[in-house]
């Protein structure tokens, strides 16, 4: 399933959220091309997304949650990238 956590995090000028997938990169990757998404946008486990992006997403069908749940049910996937394993690389 692909979940959106509220947009909370303020960074170039925008307030930006995260879409992640509890089942596979794949479907999130796959997911972010048809919502048009840039590449660029992704960070090892999410993608960013601006705050103006959330209706459109959700009407793709990703599904609103808290960023706690979030994080849960990505950490469950086994799919979360800790902070530590982003600086090593």
């Amino acid at each position: 399933m692909i979940l959106l956590d509220p947009p909370l995090w303020p960074r170039h000028g925008r307030v930006w959220g995260h879409l992640v997938s509890d089942l596979s990169l794949e479907e999130l990757h796959a997911f972010a091309r048809r919502a048009g998404l840039p590449e660029r946008a992704f960070d090892r486990d999410h993608y960013d997304y601006p705050a103006e992006r959330r209706a459109s997403l959700v009407e793709l069908g990703a599904v609103e949650v808290s960023t706690r749940e979030l994080i849960t049910r990505l950490r469950a996937s086994g799919l979360r990238v800790r902070a530590a394993e982003r600086r090593r690389q």
